[in-house]
Order: structure tokens, then C-alpha cells, then sequence
């Protein structure tokens, strides 16, 4: 808890107010909104549903409001499981107002396709995605109609679970990039992400807080144009 707690707080202090958690995650919503206890109105809550039955997913409703005080900014559909019951489920909290915006995630291209049905529903506000150097599927369908739809894009896997930190260029190949406040390759990453205006925020994992600031300062302009994309595909060697 004290790690944790330490963590929040660097990201609130680094300008961070998205959190995205999940009842899978073990204790995660439980600790997270002990953590915010008294700032809870200074930040925005992600979370999600993923349960085999109705019943399931009410019960997992209750709890995660009960930990974050009677509202959810962002209920989302994991994975798509049983999406049909759980969206109307949401739908009645949100009529309710204990719910703001509404979202399908979903971490494989296979899937995609059914994803697109629940975004062209026009029932959902935002998606969350897995899309990095190496995951690129998104870019031919998904984020299109992302923008035709005016959905809000939350990008998982930024890093792709870490693989692309293990190979990290040195510091001479990341001096083009400095202009663009890029210092390193995690924020060259994320900056590669976000300078893509079709995504809104990308949710990279860690439990180090001096990582949490620098993930946060790739939020910032300037944005990459094309040439600098390509650079750090060449550099990571997908190009």
C-alpha cells in the first residue's frame, strides 16, 4: 500500500487525473481508491466489467462504486465478455449518473471486427486499444472509425507489455528528438502514441515513481510529425 500511495501521488503531482483499473487486477480498486481518499474529485476513474453473467457484473458494479465513492467517469465493457447484458447494465447506472462515459476495450486483433459492431452502435463513448510500434492492426480500421464515430481512444500496451524497453538506443540515436522533449526511449514511445491525434491517452504501467514523471512529460507538445514517427520505427527497427 505504501508503494502504491506513493505512485498516485507522484502522478497526480506530475499532472496525471487518469487512472485506469480493473476488478481483475487483484486488489487494485480497492487500495486505489483508498489511495485517493480525499482527492477523488481532482481525478477521473476507468474501470471495468468482466464477468461471465448479468448477476456477475452487477455485483462487481457495487463494489467498484462503493471504492470510488459513487461514480465511475469511464465503466467499460472488458474484453467484450457478455457485452450485451453489461451494457445495458451500465447504460441504467449512467441514467442514474453514477456513470459518465461508457467503453469497450478489447487486446486482440481477432476481435476486432466485433469491436467495430459495438462502436458503430453508437451505445459507447470510448474505446480502449492496444497500439504500439509493433501492434499497428488499429490504424487501418479501428481508429478511422474511431474519428468518424467521435470516440475517445485509450491506448494499452503502449511499451507492448514491455518488449519494446528491453533494446533501448542510446542516448546519441535519441538527440533528434530532444526539440520534442524526449530524453528517453519510454518517452519516445508514448510520444510516437500520442502524436497520433486520433489517440487521446495512452495508460503505461509502473511502479516506479520516477518513471511516473517522465511517462507524464511525453504528454506535452510538441507532437512528433511523420518524419520523426518513421525515425522512431527505424530506431526500434520496424521500418
Amino acid at each position: 500500500m505504501g508503494n502504491v500511495s506513493k505512485v498516485v501521488k507522484s502522478a497526480i503531482d506530475a499532472g496525471i487525473t487518469f487512472f485506469d483499473t480493473s476488478p481483475m487486477y487483484g486488489e487494485a480498486e480497492r487500495v486505489l481508491g483508498l489511495t485517493l481518499k480525499g482527492q477523488r474529485n481532482s481525478v477521473q476513474i476507468a474501470t471495468k466489467v468482466w464477468a461471465d453473467s448479468a448477476l456477475q457484473g452487477l455485483a462487481q458494479s457495487k463494489r467498484s462504486l462503493f471504492y470510488f465513492e459513487g461514480r465511475i467517469e469511464l465503466y467499460q465493457i472488458h474484453n467484450l465478455l457478455n457485452w450485451r447484458e453489461h451494457l445495458e447494465m451500465i447504460e441504467r447506472l449512467r441514467d442514474k449518473g453514477k456513470v459518465i462515459a461508457i467503453g469497450a476495450t478489447h487486446y486482440s486483433c481477432h476481435s476486432f471486427l466485433e469491436l467495430r459492431q459495438v462502436m458503430e452502435s453508437g451505445r459507447i463513448s470510448v474505446i480502449q486499444i492496444p497500439y504500439n510500434i509493433e501492434q499497428r492492426e488499429v490504424e487501418k480500421h479501428i481508429l478511422p472509425l474511431a474519428t468518424d464515430m467521435g470516440l475517445g481512444v485509450v491506448i494499452m500496451r503502449p511499451f507492448g507489455g514491455g518488449n519494446h524497453l528491453r533494446n533501448c538506443p542510446s542516448e546519441s540515436l535519441l538527440t533528434p528528438l530532444a526539440p520534442f522533449g524526449v530524453k528517453t526511449w519510454p518517452q519516445a514511445l508514448l510520444k510516437w502514441i500520442l502524436s497520433d491525434g486520433r489517440c487521446h491517452t495512452a495508460i503505461p504501467a509502473t511502479s516506479k515513481s520516477q518513471h511516473v514523471f517522465e511517462n507524464a512529460a511525453a504528454g506535452n507538445p510538441p507532437w512528433f510529425g511523420e518524419q520523426e514517427r518513421n525515425y522512431v520505427l527505424r530506431l526500434a527497427g520496424k521500418m
